[in-house]
């Protein structure tokens, strides 16, 4: 693939009047009707919390359009400004992301759901984990072609570790936010793993990695049998427990676990049909955010989660056709890096849904509440349109 990349690199995208260029109508319509069919069901799975709550049903729907209006202005304007403009950027954008971050701890932090994550800023509200995931993806991708065949070696490799390896740990540690920190790791990995030739570095993080995670699954489960030791686990080490086993713990950890199984067990193949959820009255908790895919499997059934996925595989297929033909290394590596974000969002959330994993808050992209990840994920679409638009027909 670097090969392949090398073969295109000249001209940054300069456009010639007599070059018809390209642009991916099929990724920009995809993402819309996300975006709208994430609206419905953010009403649907919500309007009986929000009233009960706001004494306005539409309170999360509206909150949410705002949110997606903004995201969307943002990609029409990102979309006209040639990529290479941030390549200029990479490294303010970097130190911008880890000054935001410490940001939660002060007068401009608040906490919601028992987690400080976010920060409000001239009235609007900021997470700035979000931020992160964009401002690393430009600053690695900027890295990676300024280091050029130096990441083929063992320093090299190291080297490139190092800046998102920082960010996830303060993500980590200054929010509590593990799940972004892995988010942050992954989509770095992901970058790195294209760029470079040697695959067999990452083969062996991904064993170590695998090895890893069993071992600390394989400790939590041996603590458990000691009750004096249970107590001192927290609350990671409690939800693992919970994920292992949901039903031992129904009135705590395992509640949210156990009521998205029973949504999408009772959806069946078709559903209960839209707005007829019954998980959604009070009994399965954060349903309009991190849980909506039970909601969807709830009323559309099996048939309407196949659909959501093959959209989302829609969607990260065209995102490999403009990486794959993008004018140079940069160019494809951002694309590379908003794929893996929106794959590893995607993957990681259905998982959670499904208790494949240990619970831990994970959006679904498009469609889950949440404003400032839909802006900066449309804004990171933006971001790919221009690249798609850089590329000329005679090219491909």
């Amino acid at each position: 693939m670097a090969t392949r990349f090398r073969t295109l690199q000249g001209g940054r995208g300069q456009s010639n009047k007599n070059n018809e260029t390209y642009f991916d109508y099929s990724l920009l319509f995809t993402v819309l009707f996300l975006i709208g069919f994430g609206l419905m069901m953010i009403y649907s799975s919500s309007s009986y919390r929000a009233n009960l709550d706001y004494e306005d049903s539409a309170y999360f729907l509206k909150k949410q359009l705002q949110a997606a209006l903004l995201g969307i202005a943002g990609m029409v304007v990102v979309s006209r400004i040639p990529y290479h403009f941030w390549e200029k950027l990479a490294v303010p954008a970097y130190f911008a992301s880890m000054a935001l971050i410490p940001l939660v701890l002060t007068p401009l932090g608040y906490s919601s759901h028992g987690a400080r994550r976010w920060i409000r800023i001239l009235g609007f509200s900021l997470q700035p984990a979000e931020v992160a995931k964009l401002g690393m993806v430009i600053f690695l991708a900027c890295l990676v072609c300024k280091m050029g065949k130096r990441i083929r070696t063992m320093k090299g490799f190291y080297a490139l570790l190092i800046p998102p390896g920082i960010i996830a740990v303060m993500v980590w540690k200054i929010t509590q936010n593990m799940s972004s920190a892995i988010i942050i790791l992954g989509i770095a990995v992901l970058m790195i793993f294209v760029a470079s030739p040697d695959y067999k570095r990452f083969v062996i993080m991904a064993l170590l990695g695998s090895a890893g995670a069993a071992l600390i699954v394989f400790a939590i489960v041996k603590i458990a049998n000691s009750p004096e030791l249970t107590e001192k686990l927290g609350f990671r080490g409690l939800r693992i427990l919970a994920w292992l086993n949901p039903e031992a713990y129904a009135d705590g950890k395992g509640f949210q676990t156990l009521q998205a199984l029973y949504a999408i067990g009772s959806g069946g193949i078709f559903g209960k049909g839209l707005g007829e959820s019954i998980q959604k009255l009070g009994f399965l908790p954060e349903a309009q955010n991190d849980m909506i895919f039970s909601i969807i499997c709830e009323e559309l059934g099996l048939f309407g989660a196949i659909a959501v996925i093959l959209l989302f595989l829609l969607l990260i297929w065209r995102c490999m056709i403009i990486a794959n033909n993008a004018p140079d290394l940069f160019g494809a590596l951002l694309v590379v890096g908003v794929m893996g974000h929106l794959a590893i969002q995607v993957i990681l959330n259905i998982a959670v849904c499904t208790s494949v994993i240990p619970n831990t808050g994970i959006s679904l992209p498009f469609i889950s509440y949440g404003g400032s990840s839909v802006v900066f994920l449309l804004i990171e679409i933006g971001i790919v349109l221009n690249v798609g638009r850089s590329i000329r027909l005679k090219d491909i």
